[in-house]
């Protein structure tokens, strides 16, 4: 037996190992132009890269603190829905994707509806979350985007909608593809009501969501460079046999054909969001005068 090696050498060692090491995720690299930021100055920006101005993906409490006053907000509780109603599996079980998910964000799903102020203007607020399976539509999705536009209604507010999505989650088949006209049902009940409908379009916006509500903004505002379509480029242009054009489908070139009214900057959305809103309920009001 070495008393030496089994008693004296681990604990010296012990004493050298005490050392204070740097977490992994105090920087972050951006993914547009590669500088690395303090993940401090991360949140301070708003996702927003001071490099290169791109804007990085946010998740919804992010997002909610970022839109209403004093980030203070109200959750709307949602329905449930039956969570695999095909009892769908490819490489895994989508069930087991569903808990993945939800273990990974803490969300039940993709998409959150809160009620609170912005810029002293009482609103829901409805946002899609990318981070949650691509932010697909599905049935809970649908049931939430449904039940953001019937509390609106309730309540006689305006509905802002915060888009992210790569498209119709293909594990739930048609009953995803419902989804498309409920929603579309419930937003023309606001507009036959004259409440506001306003849809901020992030990257990437594609899919179920561009054929339905996504598009179906009284006001259609985007992120800038954000990614805007049905299909993606790539589909596009391997259906078509043709390059397209540069920036097809970016903020910017849909804001230049008329697909949206205003490429917004983050960090002035609020504020933009707020004197849309206060223009459309109240076109006399001090918004009108500001807008002048």
């Amino acid at each position: 037996m070495n008393w030496i090696k089994n008693f004296v050498r681990p604990k010296i060692a012990e004493v050298f190992s005490q050392k204070e090491e740097t977490p992994d995720n105090l920087w972050l690299n951006c993914s547009e132009c590669g500088e690395m930021i303090f993940h401090r100055d991360v949140e301070l920006l708003q996702k927003v890269c001071p490099g290169c101005d791109h804007h990085m993906r946010m998740d919804t409490m992010e997002r909610l603190h970022q839109i209403f006053d004093e980030a203070t907000y109200e959750i709307i509780d949602l329905p449930d829905v039956p969570h695999d109603p095909l009892k769908f599996k490819d490489q895994k079980r989508y069930a087991d994707r569903l808990k993945e998910a939800r273990s990974k964000t803490g969300r039940k799903d993709a998409v959150t509806v809160a009620v609170g102020t912005i810029e002293t203007h009482r609103s829901v607020v409805a946002v899609q979350d990318f981070s949650f399976m691509g932010g697909s539509l599905g049935m809970a999705a649908g049931e939430a985007v449904v039940i953001a536009g019937q509390t609106a209604l309730e309540r006689n507010l305006p509905l802002v909608l915060i888009a992210a999505a790569g498209g119709a989650r293909m594990q739930e088949g048609i009953l995803s593809l419902m989804q498309m006209p409920r929603t579309t049902v419930v937003i023309q009940e606001m507009r036959e009501r004259g409440l506001p409908y306003i849809v901020v379009l992030t990257d990437p916006t594609t899919g179920g969501v561009t054929a339905s509500y996504g598009m179906l903004g009284d006001i259609q505002i985007a992120e800038p460079n954000a990614l805007i379509g049905f299909a993606g480029p790539r589909v596009i242009e391997d259906t078509i046999r043709e390059k397209l054009p540069e920036g097809f489908q970016r903020a910017e070139y849909l804001l230049e054909h008329g697909m949206v009214d205003m490429v917004v900057h983050r960090h002035q959305l609020r504020e933009t969001l707020g004197r849309i809103i206060g223009l459309l309920t109240d076109p006399n009001g001090p918004d009108a005068v500001a807008a002048e």
